[in-house]
């Protein structure tokens, strides 16, 4: 268990977690505003530009704990810092990457084991037995296995 119990951390804390990693790290403070969206699904966190305001996604504390989430804050204040700075801040911008890797932030966050089970979808070639994971649903009366042209069925 991490020291903030689970998903026992607040608004608060979050906020105050935030400042502490910006000055660690970045060695300069955060002054805009930090919360949790329980809203956000298929992200970590999210940083909102025009309003100086970082987003976490609450189950990753829980499912994942503390260390997944301060590699999310780390990558959001990365995003923070650059804007503030008035130089580019998107995930294919050099100075990003650039800052992403000094400070030894995550590039994308681990799928959460709760949305890992309902994403793959397992199709299996009647011909071959090649098996296919895939994320979304696949037309089997219009596609047709990679490796033999068999008919692919729906396993899971």
């Amino acid at each position: 268990m991490d020291k903030y119990g689970g998903s026992n951390m607040d608004n608060l804390e979050l906020q105050k977690l935030i400042k502490q990693i910006s000055l660690q790290y970045f060695y300069k403070p955060f002054v805009g505003e930090a919360r949790f969206n329980s809203r956000l699904r298929t992200t970590g966190g999210r940083y909102i530009p025009s309003t100086s305001v970082i987003e976490i996604n609450p189950k990753y504390l829980t499912e994942l704990g503390e260390q997944e989430l301060i590699g999310i804050i780390k990558h959001e204040l990365c995003h923070y810092h650059l804007h503030i700075k008035g130089k580019p801040y998107h995930h294919r911008s050099k100075e990003f990457r650039h800052l992403l890797k000094i400070t030894g932030s995550p590039r994308f966050c681990k799928i959460l084991p709760s949305e890992e089970q309902k994403r793959t979808i397992i199709y299996k070639c009647q011909k071959c037995g090649m098996e296919y994971n895939r994320k979304r649903n696949v037309n089997v009366q219009k596609y047709r296995c990679g490796k033999c042209k068999g008919k692919l069925k729906l396993v899971k």
